[in-house]
């Protein structure tokens, strides 16, 4: 069977440390070479790639549908530098067997994009490109007073610090080339008091933060949700007062954020 051409995607990370989505390839591979078209022997190449630790813990896991060969994973910032470039020999390796390519990067480089050339034991490869629209924007957390959802003004210069970050990140997509790009808002509360109080109550808190950035001109949309006690960042027995996990999370997105941990599907509502 002739050899196809490359097969390039731009596909857009989902999270942090949140996304276990496997992707898929096209069924398309190109012979290395260049131009020449050889033979394929054997099934098409295809791949799935697990890129849901990326961002956190810098690795991915790739399964090809061919015996594999070189791995080739290049990590760039947002402005085209080389964070790093990786390459995995998993010759003998058998078909679908999950390869990890892992790389080293300093936590204050933010990745830009990541590409892969993934090569088949015969020097077929396919090449897949990702771009890291997952945005979390770093932020000092606003202090609510007990059991309210109202924004105090001496917590207002927090929030001004957190939308100069947002418009900083937003106006890096000058070609908008991200068309869904959301502003996603998500409370946390400790585990003092019950479960159903703490949920209400950080979603209420969410509200007010999305209003917040809705009222100052953020233009994308804008969602929030309440996730309670159950994303922690601190695991605390119940009844504990914790200041690190009363917080919210500020994420520029252009899907919706899994968020790990929650025991439940969120409902993002919007602000208008």
């Amino acid at each position: 069977m002739p050899t196809l051409p490359v097969a390039r995607q731009r596909l857009t990370f989902l999270g942090v440390v949140l996304c276990g989505l496997l992707l898929a390839a096209p069924a398309v591979a190109k012979r290395k070479g260049g131009g020449r078209r050889g033979e394929t022997r054997g099934p098409t190449l295809r791949v799935q790639v697990d890129k849901s630790h990326a961002l956190d813990e810098h690795w991915m896991e790739i399964r090809m549908s061919r015996p594999p060969g070189k791995i080739q994973l290049t990590v760039k910032t947002e402005e085209g530098a080389i964070i790093a470039d990786v390459i995995e020999d998993f010759t003998g390796k058998p078909a679908n067997a999950p390869l990890r390519v892992r790389w080293d990067q300093s936590p204050d480089q933010p990745i830009g994009s990541i590409s892969l050339r993934m090569h088949d034991r015969d020097e077929h490869y396919i090449d897949q490109e990702y771009s890291a629209w997952y945005v979390p924007i770093p932020h000092e957390d606003v202090n609510f007073r007990t059991d309210s959802s109202e924004i105090d003004d001496p917590e207002v210069p927090k929030l001004e610090a957190a939308l100069a970050k947002v418009q900083e990140v937003l106006a890096k997509d000058k070609a908008r080339e991200h068309k869904n790009l959301t502003l996603y808002i998500a409370g946390h509360t400790d585990t003092v008091g019950s479960h159903a109080h703490n949920q209400r109550l950080s979603l209420a808190r969410a509200q007010s933060l999305a209003r917040w950035f809705r009222q100052k001109g953020v233009g994308i949309p804008i969602a929030y949700e309440g996730f309670g006690e159950t994303v922690l960042r601190v695991q605390t027995p119940d009844n504990t007062d914790e200041i690190r996990n009363r917080r919210a999370d500020y994420i520029i997105a252009d899907e919706a954020p899994p968020m790990t941990g929650a025991g439940y599907q969120p409902s993002w509502r919007r602000v208008k």
